[in-house]
């Protein structure tokens, strides 16, 4: 109990999770009438308060044995006594604090029902607790978490004086567990020790409630100038950021300077899914998820990684996007496709705990991804929600399993993606209507019956990209904003329009769809990711490393592990006609193809790898003749060329006569753009396909996809080289030149469930 801005949310809340009892908030418990009132500024008379108390008194006496920590100002001995009519045993805790200390914590509180003018009618109002009521008085002076030990003793004794004679009298009730759910601070994944639960509790009882909805929010910084930064960090208070990559240096610069602005030091996440690269534009390529699963050697993972971890943190980020955790069950899905470490859950555990332990020897926090699991529909939730549609208990065989094991290894984030998962939604909700089936960020009875409670995780919980049509076509947006953290999301990935998406946050709260309770635990464990990465323990200017921390960013070192790597995981998938090897000896005629999906969001040169193909085949000695389409001839200014005089002029009767093999490199990229990715040729039976496999040796290499021979089930030499980087060409070419033996391996996704491409 206790005037406006005492701190009874704050301390009730940290009270009832030292009782192990449920909390609530009072106010919660005001007809909207009396909202409306205290909101216009209104004061309430007795008549408002009398229906109001006895709700508080009713809710008190309905928690029984179970007991209850409920936040009500109280003021009055006969409010007081309107609760005690209901519930008898009450045991009011009265937080005390000065006029001063209590107007300067006030004046910091915006969006709460109490403005700060009704404080001196409040104070003027308060009648202490008298001698006969059982209580106890606690100064809010002091720090948050020595307020809270008071009150505890003083529950105790007030307890034990209230009822002498009951046997083991406790500081909370009988029998009583934790709240479901709460986060525990000093528990895995987090380990907080004293100093940091004490750093917790006093910055968010120091937050005004602007600042508390910041913390939910991870910004997506789309300018590097410090006016954005100052914009988005002063009007939105941001918890953490992830930025548009671009040269280290700019964004080592760019870090700098928003944690120098930041009030809390903020989490900036990066996406190290293939080592160094995705972080910034000169970061290390290592490997592919798919390409680290695809040798025997698991520290091929270790080595993603440490790279990662190493390039990164050098950056000033402290939070990976990774490892993904999905399984690639359906060959036609190609949002997880190279993205996966493969498509078994025993492939995928064991080279998760090797990414993860490689990238945690840097000081860096891990978010997997994408619960509740990728892999069965073959759609892209960047444009429609997809669905995980196994069973419970196939579920818990493959995907559970391997969200066990990783949350037991310590992960301490998980990313949700914007995917149903019907048959799990129907084992937590009996007869729930199929309209009713949600994506798992808006899924309560996923992220908390299941992902909370069954599996126990007891860390952080994110939103995938919220701009995801996955997400933004199950309700308005005004709704699915505070209703991803309702659902049981910590934080909420990407703002679409800032100033929109925050008032959509703060409304949800003010409008009960976020509880005090939800928006409190979501905050503690925002906060104890940033304690547990020792970010409250560093200087402002310690948060990011020096200039000189850029010079491991793609270093010799890293390039030469790349390197190492992509030799060891080249694939070859068949070479039914024995045409290997070719060598500038036996096939000095090269005639070279490219394949690419066109340009995507990336807006890089679709085909500018093979100018380095060509390069390289030149440099191992033979004669390359690139293939050019109908398109890429006009745009050189030839004229009179269309689809058709290109296949009479490649397709003629003397192809043998002219080349002496035919190479095949296709980089088809990309994903968000479309539900699913194939081969798309440049023109209706386009010259490029490989028709010519009947006319000299051909050999078909994907730097990417490893579903192609769906669309090339001809060709009888197929390589999978995983990635568009020199070292994965080079690599390749002494392949297919037999130089060096073929060691990468691959799955029975390769085939695509069609007998013609095993031929």
């Amino acid at each position: 109990m206790g005037v406006s801005g005492c701190g009874k949310t704050t301390i009730g809340d940290l009270v009832a999770r030292e009782l192990g009892v449920p909390f609530l908030d009072g106010d919660s418990l005001h007809p909207v009438e009396n909202v409306a009132k205290m909101a216009a500024g209104t004061p309430l008379t007795d008549e408002d308060r009398w229906p109001w108390l006895a709700t508080v008194g009713s809710s008190l006496a309905a928690a029984g044995d179970g007991g209850l920590v409920l936040a009500c100002s109280a003021l009055r001995r006969s409010y007081r006594d309107a609760i005690r009519a209901q519930a008898p045993d009450t045991i009011f805790l009265h937080l005390h604090g000065s006029k001063e200390v209590l107007r300067a914590r006030t004046e910091g509180r915006s969006g709460h029902f109490m403005p700060p003018a009704l404080l001196d009618s409040q104070l003027a109002t308060l009648e202490p607790l008298e001698s006969d009521e059982a209580g106890v008085v606690v100064d809010i002076a002091a720090p948050v978490n020595r307020v809270v030990t008071d009150a505890l003793a003083g529950i105790a004794a007030a307890a034990k004086e209230a009822a002498p004679a009951s046997a083991g009298a406790a500081t909370g009730a009988t029998g009583t567990q934790p709240r479901q759910f709460d986060v525990d601070l000093q528990a895995a994944p987090f380990n907080l020790d004293d100093s940091a639960v004490e750093w917790v509790n006093t910055t968010l009882a120091g937050m005004t409630l602007e600042e508390k909805i910041g913390q939910l929010f991870i910004n997506h910084n789309n300018d590097y100038s410090p006016e954005y930064l100052d914009g988005v960090l002063e009007n939105y208070h941001v918890g953490g950021m992830r930025y548009r990559p671009g040269p280290s240096a700019a964004v080592q610069e760019h870090i700098r300077y928003a944690q120098s602005k930041s009030k809390v030091p903020l989490l900036v996440a990066s996406n190290p899914e293939m080592g160094g690269a995705g972080s910034c534009d000169d970061g290390t390529f290592v490997s592919t998820h798919l390409q680290a699963g695809s040798h025997p050697d698991k520290s091929i993972a270790r080595q993603m990684g440490q790279v990662a971890g190493v390039e990164t943190a050098a950056l000033g980020c402290n939070w990976a996007f990774a490892p993904i955790v999905d399984i690639h069950y359906n060959w036609r899905n190609t949002v997880i496709s190279t993205r996966a470490f493969g498509n078994t859950p025993e492939i995928v555990v064991e080279r998760a705990k090797e990414y993860f332990d490689g990238i945690s020897e840097a000081p860096t926090a891990c978010a997997m991804k994408h619960f509740p699991g990728d892999g069965i529909d073959e759609r892209d939730q960047h444009v429609v929600t997809s669905y995980n549609t196994l069973g419970y208990d196939e579920w818990n065989r493959t995907y559970g399993h391997v969200y066990r094991e990783m949350i037991g290894h310590g992960v301490q984030s998980i990313m949700i993606g914007h995917i149903g998962a019907p048959e799990l939604s129907r084992h937590f909700r009996p007869g729930i209507p199929d309209a009713d089936i949600m994506p798992a960020t808006l899924s309560p009875e996923l992220l908390q019956d299941l992902l909370r409670g069954e599996l126990g995780f007891n860390g952080l919980i994110l939103t995938d990209a919220s701009q995801m049509i996955g997400l933004t076509q199950a309700m308005k947006r005004k709704d699915l904003v505070p209703a991803t953290i309702a659902a049981g999301c910590d934080m909420f990935l990407f703002f679409r329009n800032a100033a929109e998406d925050f008032t959509y946050m703060l409304d949800g709260y003010k409008s009960g769809v976020i509880t005090e309770q939800r928006l409190n635990d979501a905050l503690r464990r925002i906060l104890a990711l940033k304690a547990s990465l020792g970010l409250h323990r560093r200087e402002r200017s310690e948060l990011v490393p020096p200039v000189e921390a850029l010079a491991a960013i793609g270093s010799d070192a890293h390039r030469a592990i790349a390197a190492g790597i992509a030799d060891k995981t080249v694939t070859l998938v068949k070479d039914t006609a024995n045409n290997l090897p070719i060598t500038p000896e036996t096939h000095q005629r090269i005639r070279l193809y490219g394949i690419s999906g066109g340009s995507d969001f990336t807006m890089a040169d679709p085909l500018a790898y093979l100018d380095v193909v060509a390069e390289e085949l030149e440099r191992a000695g033979f004669e390359v003749h690139v293939f050019k389409t109908a398109a890429q001839r006009k745009a050189a200014g030839e004229e009179g060329v269309n689809f058709m005089s290109v296949i009479s002029e490649e397709a003629t009767g003397d192809y043998a006569e002219k080349y002496d093999a035919a190479f095949v490199f296709a980089n088809v990229k990309g994903f968000a753009q479309e539900a699913a990715i194939r081969i798309k040729w440049s023109t209706p039976m386009a010259a490029e396909i490989p028709w010519y496999v009947t006319e000299v040796p051909t050999v078909f290499v994907s730097l990417n996809q490893p579903n192609h021979l769906i669309d090339v089930p001809m060709v009888k030499t197929a390589i999978h080289a995983h990635a568009g980087s020199v070292e994965a060409i080079r690599a390749t070419i002494e392949k297919i030149m037999g130089k060096s033996e073929f060691q990468g391996t691959f799955n029975e996704n390769v085939f695509c469930d069609s007998f013609d491409t095993r031929l």
